[in-house]
């Protein structure tokens, strides 16, 4: 009888522990979704924040957009057509008219009119606008807050309007960055925003103008993100900057026409011949040719930029000079002058009649010397175009020669032009994601995604750290932009352990490093309750436990305070967004948490248990004083 109460007794006590793991369970699920929906409001917070921004960059450079793409008409009719007589071809056509010059000297008058007005416009009001704009628009992003003074973008579209329709070898992009990322800087000032949020708006409108004039909203964003880095991206640009590259191509399309910038012939019969191992093999010849050229294109670009920068003459006569050599090169060559999209148009059709194949050799090298010329010497203008221009004939070149090799070949030259455009520009200009998708966009041409990623690949391979963007850094972990994380100095220590102490890295674990919390938010506790904890320990970033200490992320105080600021203080913690944050091992080493404080962009950790229990708090404070305690050297 006793024994059967006993197992009745246990038989209860079984189902009320059945019963009360069964409400912990509901209970932890409920604060699991609390937190989702926490984290699901920081995200919708974010887009509503930069929704009315994007939408007015979007705006600004889609209208920018339209009124540079007519300032170069007007211009080109002006000093080209009038003055010249030189009426190039234009793009979006199979077979585009042009007229040459009689008097062809007339080439190298227009061209000095136009670098002489150019350098006398830029150099009185705008210093900063001379040289292709995307350049400026990243050193302004990385080393200058996001700054960029309200006259630069219009003092940059007359400047560069005039050097390309008077016949400089150069192309709109920089314009139409400064322009969108020149709007994005003043107006992050008008809306006092930070100078983090001053830079996601400078590229948020640097992607949306490239992105509105070339008609390639998809790759004018992923350029926002991508130019900005030799090897990185910059994320939280990405989904603003698509908003605003969708309305300034929207802008675009409506005044302009919403036919691609190239046309190019349908290649779909053609796709078992573009994958075919001979055909894949000259791609990859193609994409080594490209990179090849590509140091080449830098070195001379750069190097002539530093031959201006030393004559003892007034800055605004030597754009003029620029113009004057740029025009001498014209005058045998007019395939050169201003973007040259006519003539790659022809390439892409397949109509050499204009373009034999001496001046496909030649050109490559002169349309080099010609931006150099033009740009180089402190005229204003893009140096995209002229970079696909280059990368195009050197794909007509691999077309011949793959031609002569195989005479029954017939994969159209479209193919080899277009993918030599993006294997060239994704290599010299770093972005290969980028560029892939612009291209195929301003073509409409996406059977050779596949051949295109094999040479562009190839090309970004043998550039290396050369870069036609002097302005891009390696990395977030190198941006003075990101200097307020201390990911910098992070990054900096890594390096310097891993070639000079790299046992260190390896022998000291986190445990080691570690300090307890000292300031620990539970998160039952509603805002008022932490109001003294803040005063007394004033930190950037609180770590937020469950019960027995179980850490569940970290939240920053700009967060508290904007509750504070807008809120009842009789809020639950569990409400406002808990980043998760970065944790760690006790045993894990120094090597690995360096390794995710440079990769998650952090200069926190918090060290957990099997649990998940909160252990303690790794910051770079701690790193670097455990470092100068163990005299670990970190020679400069």
């Amino acid at each position: 009888m006793v024994s059967k109460s006993c197992s009745d007794s246990q038989r209860s006590l079984g189902k009320r522990d059945i019963w009360r793991q069964r409400l912990l369970a509901l209970v932890e699920g409920n604060q699991r979704f609390k937190i989702d929906l926490s984290l699901l409001r920081e995200e919708l917070r974010y887009l509503e924040k930069w929704l009315v921004i994007a939408v007015l960059i979007g705006l600004v450079s889609g209208f920018g957009a339209v009124l540079f793409h007519y300032a170069i008409d007007y211009s080109t009719e002006l000093f080209l057509g009038r003055l010249a007589n030189y009426y190039p071809p234009k793009p979006g056509e199979p077979s585009p008219t042009f007229i040459l010059p009689d008097n062809r000297l007339a080439i190298v008058v227009s061209l000095t009119i136009g670098g002489l007005l150019s350098g006398f416009i830029v150099f009185r009001f705008a210093p900063e606008a001379e040289g292709h704009g995307t350049d400026a628009a990243i050193d302004a992003f990385h080393y200058k807050e996001g700054v960029i003074r309200a006259r630069v973008p219009l003092i940059k579209l007359l400047a560069s309007a005039i050097t390309i329709g008077s016949g400089g070898s150069a192309g709109k992009e920089g314009p139409v960055a400064q322009i969108g990322g020149g709007f994005g800087s003043v107006l992050a000032d008008i809306l006092k925003l930070n100078p983090r949020d001053r830079r996601i708006a400078l590229a948020i409108g640097l992607g949306s103008g490239i992105g509105a004039i070339f008609k390639a909203p998809l790759g004018g964003t992923i350029f926002a993100s991508e130019v900005l880095y030799l090897m990185d991206f910059e994320p939280y640009v990405i989904p603003p900057a698509l908003i605003a590259s969708l309305v300034g191509y929207t802008i675009v399309g409506y005044y302009t026409g919403w036919t691609p910038i190239f046309w190019t012939p349908s290649m779909t019969s053609k796709l078992y011949k573009l994958h075919e191992p001979i055909t894949l093999a000259f791609f990859i010849l193609l994409g080594l040719l490209n990179g090849i050229l590509g140091i080449l294109y830098v070195k001379v670009f750069y190097g002539m930029r530093d031959i201006f920068a030393r004559l003892r003459l007034p800055k605004e006569i030597k754009p003029a000079i620029g113009g004057f050599l740029a025009g001498l090169i014209g005058v045998f060559y007019p395939q050169i002058l201003e973007s040259s999209y006519g003539w790659l148009q022809l390439a892409i059709s397949g109509d050499f009649t204009q373009l034999p194949l001496q001046t496909i050799l030649a050109l490559p090298l002169l349309k080099m010397l010609a931006t150099a010329f033009s740009i180089g010497s402190g005229g204003s203008g893009g140096v995209f175009a002229p970079s696909l221009v280059i990368g195009g004939s050197l794909g007509a070149l691999m077309w011949h020669l793959a031609y002569l090799v195989l005479p029954n070949y017939d994969v159209p030259p479209a193919a080899y032009v277009v993918i030599g455009m993006m294997s060239f520009f994704g290599g010299v200009g770093k972005v290969p994601i980028a560029t892939i998708l612009m291209v195929g966009e301003m073509t409409g041409t996406y059977e050779l995604l596949t051949p295109s990623l094999i040479a562009t690949a190839v090309s970004y391979i043998i550039m290396g750290r050369n870069s036609i963007y002097e302005s891009q850094v390696f990395s977030r972990a190198e941006s003075p932009a990101h200097g307020e994380s201390k990911i910098g100095a992070i990054h900096t220590i890594y390096e310097k352990l891993r070639l000079e102490e790299p046992g260190i890295l390896y022998e000291v674990k986190a445990r080691d490093l570690m300090v307890k919390p000292r300031a620990k938010i539970l998160y039952t506790n509603k805002v008022e309750d932490i109001l003294t904890l803040i005063k007394s320990h004033p930190y950037r970033v609180y770590p937020v436990v469950h019960e027995k200490d179980r850490f569940l992320g970290f939240i920053t105080l700009e967060d508290i305070i904007l509750v504070l600021k807008t809120r009842s203080t009789d809020l639950d913690i569990m409400l406002l967004p808990i980043h998760k944050g970065v944790t760690v091992d006790p045993e894990e080493s120094l090597n690995d948490i360096l390794r995710k404080m440079i990769e998650y962009e952090v200069d926190k950790v918090a060290v957990v248990d099997k649990n998940h229990i909160l252990r303690g708090i790794i910051t770079a404070k701690e790193i670097l004083r455990y470092l100068a305690f163990k005299k670990v050297p970190l020679k400069k």
